[in-house]
């Protein structure tokens, strides 16, 4: 539903009821993830997507009937079928699951918190009841204040608490995800499931060294959605005018840089000096923290040497093997444009396990399952 939090805010201040689609399981090649809405309110207006409008018009007649008769909240899956594949089917083979329900801001204050949060960059989570007993379905409870408070209710302290200890460490992690709780008496009576919707802080893409390639890189990241740091100890190229891009430029030595600077799964450490002064330290240290990705640009002979060095310094292969390194998937890039392209198809390309070949020679899906993803934007499934 965060997909979404500028209408949905603008609705709850208006204390206009709306109907509520979210997609809460896909398979196949669905063609978004868990958390996406669609949204309908009382005059007809319609916001968001579910489906990549494959099914939208038939979610959109559900979401006027449940607004309509205010009825409980309701389930209905779509898949491809050869009969129906142009109505209300998903006409690229894979399956979704929606939950429809009536939103009325008045009971749930909290949503319009949580709302007013996200649009101003804080971190927030809302925990929505998807399975369990017929009168917990909808049901949600926010996480506020980057994980400071929580607000909402699911029907008891306890199960509050449980849920909100859950779906703190998921906002840390800045992952949307189905979680379940409950079943024993130790922390809540009834079994539920929950989707977390996250809206988290970007991920962060440090790149070191100023250079024209990172200049570009810098472009690129930004437009994937990440926080993008450009460092280098040179102040004569570390210069904002140079890296336009980037959200911040640091003149610093690299490696005491990130030494402490706040890094975590989601991070992508991207050194692109290949001047072994800056490289063996940066690199020494990078390997060493829980980051998702790790490339350095150079020859492969560039590479060989920067390993034996690195080895020198007392770096066990284990960190070794984290490396990417020459940077990038072969795509035959020249420029730094291109360059930056190939970079960031790598990242992708680890991040959710892919194979980095063509669609057209890889069976199967071709959307992944959301719980392959390991880090970046596309992980971080801001709902």
């Amino acid at each position: 539903m965060l997909n979404i939090a500028d209408t949905l805010y603008r609705w709850c201040r208006e204390a206009r009821p709306f109907a509520l689609a979210t997609v809460i399981r896909v398979s196949g090649s669905a063609p978004l993830p868990p958390g996406t809405a669609l949204a309908v309110g009382t005059d007809g207006e319609a916001v968001g997507s579910i489906s990549g409008g494959c099914v939208e018009g038939a979610v959109y007649e559900l979401c006027q009937q449940v607004l309509e008769s205010g009825e409980p909240p309701i389930r209905a899956s779509f898949g491809y079928s050869d009969n129906d594949a142009f109505a209300v089917g998903l006409t690229c083979g894979g399956e979704l699951e929606v939950l429809v329900q009536r939103i009325d801001p008045a009971d749930q204050p909290h949503l319009t918190t949580a709302l007013e949060q996200v649009l101003a960059g804080v971190p927030v989570a809302v925990a929505q009841v998807i399975d369990g007993p017929r009168r917990f379905l909808g049901r949600s409870l926010s996480i506020l204040g980057g994980g400071s408070a929580y607000d909402g209710t699911l029907g008891s302290r306890q199960e509050d608490r449980t849920v909100a200890n859950r779906v703190r460490a998921l906002l840390r992690a800045g992952r949307t995800a189905r979680v379940e709780v409950g079943g024993d008496a130790d922390t809540c009576p009834e079994k539920l499931t929950l989707l977390v919707h996250i809206h988290a802080e970007p991920p962060r893409m440090l790149i070191f060294g100023a250079i024209d390639f990172a200049a570009a890189l810098s472009h690129a990241g930004r437009f994937l959605g990440y926080h993008v740091t450009v460092c280098d100890a040179r102040p004569v190229f570390a210069t904002a005018e140079r890296f336009p891009h980037a959200d911040e430029v640091v003149v610093d030595w690299p490696h005491r840089y990130l030494e402490h600077a706040e890094v975590d799964a989601r991070t992508v450490i991207c050194v692109l000096t290949h001047d072994a002064k800056f490289d063996i330290p940066l690199l020494r240290t990078a390997l060493k923290l829980p980051v998702g990705y790790i490339g350095a640009m150079g020859s492969r002979r560039t590479h060989e040497d920067r390993l034996e060095r690195l080895r020198k310094t007392g770096t066990p292969e284990e960190h070794l093997a984290r490396l990417h390194s020459p940077i990038g998937l072969d795509l035959g890039a020249h420029t730094p444009e291109e360059t930056a392209i190939s970079i960031t198809a790598e990242i992708i390309t680890h991040t959710h396990n892919g194979t980095g070949l063509p669609l057209s020679r890889v069976p199967g899906p071709i959307h992944r399952s959301v719980s392959a993803a390991r880090m970046s934007p596309a992980a971080v499934l801001v709902a």
